[in-house]
């Protein structure tokens, strides 16, 4: 779905897949939903926002596409606040039978592990301030949860910094 928002979008556009960032430790590794994961985690996402912030830079809207909870958004309203950037936070939270059976159709390396899918899909239950930028895409397909989250970012109000959109964070 991420890939549809940045792949049509009016200008030039990046898609940032967070996975790639984890799938580059080659020693080390430690699944990220594990509490022992914390500081991994931490230079990950540091990771992410370095590049995501040259791209923005750069001149292009970038949209990062991964399990961004807003426990880790303070880096990536930091860089944001730094650099004068926008930055919008769009979480899609389908519900857990529907989380659960789409988990079922990926392939390859993909988190299909239902214990650690129905922990996260937990963490996401209540975002407190950040339930305002939730999108149910529980009965949307991907074209249309792509659709709305274009109409999201366009309205402003999934906006967490800047006057312009630049950043976007898809959970």
């Amino acid at each position: 779905m991420a890939e549809l928002v940045a792949g049509d979008a009016a200008r030039p556009t990046v898609h940032v897949t967070t996975d790639q960032f984890y799938r580059a430790i080659r020693t080390g590794f430690v699944l990220p939903y594990l509490p022992e994961s914390q500081r991994q985690n931490e230079v990950v996402i540091e990771a992410i926002v370095s590049a995501v912030v040259a791209f923005a830079r750069g001149g292009y809207d970038v949209v990062v596409d991964g399990i961004i909870g807003p426990w880790f958004l303070p880096p990536f309203r930091a860089a944001a606040e730094r650099d004068q950037l926008t930055l919008s936070y769009v979480v899609l939270r389908p519900d857990l039978a529907t989380t659960l059976d789409r988990a079922k159709q990926r392939v390859g390396d993909e988190l299909k592990d239902v214990t650690a899918i129905t922990g996260l899909h937990g963490a996401f239950a209540d975002l407190g301030d950040f339930e305002k930028h939730t999108i149910d895409s529980s009965q949307l397909d991907a074209d249309q949860s792509a659709a709305a989250v274009r109409q999201a970012v366009a309205s402003g109000q999934y906006r967490l910094t800047g006057p312009s959109a630049s950043m976007i964070v898809l959970d």
